[in-house]
């Protein structure tokens, strides 16, 4: 599975867009985190959420795989579609290690 993927819902003629994305936190610990951002498509992300810490990558992608299955079973589909979040993701991810080197002190 993908470390990033898109899953997309269209409800009403809306498209629900969800990013999900795994990625490593600072420090060299092994640990990794799930990262999502989610909204209307063509907009900004509403919600921006993370999971984890997990220990290592493998971790976090069975859980990923899981989440993606419970998504798909409420109507969302994978879409090949590039993230467009890419920097809200990215933020997210500076706040959780910011707060974990503040937290290591």
């Amino acid at each position: 599975m993908s470390r990033n993927l898109c899953l997309t819902r269209q409800c009403l003629g809306l498209v629900t867009r969800i990013e999900c994305s795994i990625r490593p936190l600072a420090g060299n610990t092994g640990m990794w985190t799930l990262l999502f951002a989610a909204g209307l498509a063509g907009e900004q992300p509403t919600t921006i959420k993370s999971q984890g810490p997990f220990p290592g990558p493998f971790v976090a992608e069975t859980i990923l795989e899981s989440i993606v299955e419970s998504l798909t079973l409420h109507g969302y589909r994978l879409a090949d579609d590039p993230q467009i979040w890419c920097l809200h993701v990215q933020a997210q991810l500076r706040q959780i290690n910011g707060g974990r080197c503040h937290a290591s002190r």
